[in-house]
């Protein structure tokens, strides 16, 4: 693929890698790459970042056919620059892409703008620890015509910010709402999917945990609200009298996390059976209870992982570990940050450098 490059005048300074927070500084290009019927993709480009002019009648406003992923750069203590799995983020986008009928993007397209994208940006990637390069390609259709059917046109785009932690807060353990009301996803929908469609469904039920104090939602199953499934922007893992219990994903339902894959073969490397199962909320809540509910925690690209110190469901609630983030929890982020940054051998050949 032939990636054209617009310089832009004058660069953007720089933000404090101190205080990154998540999600607020922008780099100073994207890539761009559009697809038409009857052309498919072409004009692959990295330009500056910029608005984006779209037609008050474009696809993406009415029906959202629309679809995005999140991955990382990550910078090694020798200046190397390297990705995580960046193929699984192009699978599932694909994915995605599928189930709202709009064209795939070829894999090694994906990662090459990635890539390309990186290395012109390679001075945003951070330095400071526990800091990275946070990636989001998305799409969407831009076709103007109102009327319910698959597009006839789409754009590609690639945008990258520095970010530090994704809780202020770091490896604290958080407290989490059970909801019993809302759904988040059945069978047959785009539970599966990185839409928009699905985040914005669930900001109502992340407003009502807040207001009670809670920092996010654990969703249950949309047909019988009886079985944990995933919690706002993450998958959850359940560590029950020595064993790992996780919603499964071949349902279509919970999203196929790129980190929930890597934990689990961490898992099962370190000998820990994962049960990648049904587990109902009432028998969540009586293992918190019996003290067999050891610990909490969440799997997630922005997160990596997010320890749960205290769950409430209805009037009743539990706390994990003292409210602690456990031992386990802690082998885990050291773990998969250890191998993201470099600092420990990547024995299953999840980074790839820039240059690769």
């Amino acid at each position: 693929m032939e990636i054209r490059f617009e310089k832009r005048p004058v660069l953007k300074e720089k933000p404090d890698q101190k205080n990154l927070g998540f999600g607020k500084y922008m780099t100073d290009y994207m890539f761009v790459m559009d697809w038409k019927k009857g052309e498919g993709w072409h004009d692959a480009r990295i330009v500056p970042h910029e608005p984006i002019a779209i037609d008050p009648a474009c696809v993406v406003l009415h029906y959202a056919q629309e679809t995005f992923e999140g991955m990382k750069a990550y910078r090694t203590e020798s200046g190397k620059i390297q990705l995580f799995r960046p193929e699984m983020n192009a699978r599932r986008m694909n994915r995605s892409n599928d189930r709202l009928c709009m064209p795939e993007i070829p894999e090694e397209d994906f990662v090459q703008a990635v890539k390309a994208l990186v290395k012109v940006e390679e001075d945003w990637v951070p330095s400071e620890k526990d800091t990275s390069l946070y990636i989001r390609p998305f799409m969407f259709a831009t076709e103007a015509s109102l009327g319910v059917h698959m597009a006839s046109a789409y754009k590609f785009i690639v945008i990258c910010c520095p970010v530090g932690a994704y809780y202020p807060t770091g490896l604290d353990p958080v407290k989490i709402l059970v909801e019993d009301e809302l759904v988040r996803a059945v069978k047959g929908g785009t539970g599966f999917t990185k839409c928009g469609g699905n985040y914005a469904g669930s900001i109502l039920g992340q407003i009502k945990a807040e207001k009670m104090g809670y920092t996010q939602v654990l969703w249950l199953d949309g047909e019988t609200r009886t079985y944990v499934e995933e919690v706002g922007t993450m998958n959850i893992m359940f560590k029950i009298a020595g064993e790992i219990y996780t919603a499964p994903v071949d349902e279509g339902t919970v999203l196929a996390g790129i980190t929930r894959d890597s934990m689990i073969q961490l898992l099962r490397k370190w000998g820990y059976k994962v049960n990648e199962t049904h587990l109902s909320v009432h028998d969540l809540m009586k293992a918190g209870h019996d003290g067999t509910l050891e610990e909490v925690f969440g799997t997630g690209t922005a997160a990596v992982i997010s320890p749960v110190g205290e769950l409430r469901y209805k009037d009743d609630e539990v706390i994990i570990n003292d409210f602690k983030t456990g031992e386990l929890t802690q082998k885990l982020y050291d773990t998969l940050t250890g191998i993201q940054w470099g600092r420990i051998e990547d024995e299953f050949g999840w980074t790839t450098g820039i240059e690769e």
